[in-house]
């Protein structure tokens, strides 16, 4: 082989022990940096996550809920879907209308009468059939 190949091989296998120590230089320093990050930065985020989550976690964790009176006409009340009931809406006892969902945190009851009736007996109650055999549209 020519000198110069030599030469150049030398040079080539130089520079690759140069670019490793390199590499492995910035890792260390990646590495001490990440550490650090964690030690100090990092610590400080979770104090402040703590900070703002704790209270609001004890506040939770405290509520009685047996004291919060799901009965009344409240948007409490109206957390799920149900039936009709003597107290809540008793027009609608067995009317095929009652819809009964909520919507935003409002109970849509029918279509005719979004809010309820207030009477006892409503002017559009239909009766509501048992299965769909009994069902006669005409």
């Amino acid at each position: 082989m020519d000198e110069w190949s030599k030469s150049f091989l030398e040079s080539l296998e130089s520079l690759v022990d140069v670019v490793d120590e390199v590499v492995v230089e910035v890792a260390d320093i990646i590495e001490d940096f990440a550490e650090e990050w964690q030690n100090t930065i990092g610590a400080e985020i979770d104090k402040c996550l703590e900070d703002i989550f704790e209270p609001i976690i004890e506040i939770y964790l405290e509520l009685d809920y047996d004291e919060i009176d799901m009965t009344t006409d409240s948007d409490m009340g109206f957390t799920y879907p149900g039936d009709p009931t003597p107290e809540r809406h008793p027009a609608c006892i067995g009317c095929r209308h009652y819809h009964g969902q909520v919507y935003g945190g409002n109970l849509l009851v029918c279509g005719m009468h979004p809010y309820g009736w207030d009477g006892e007996n409503c002017p559009d109650w239909e009766s509501n059939p048992s299965s769909y055999d009994d069902f006669n549209p005409f």
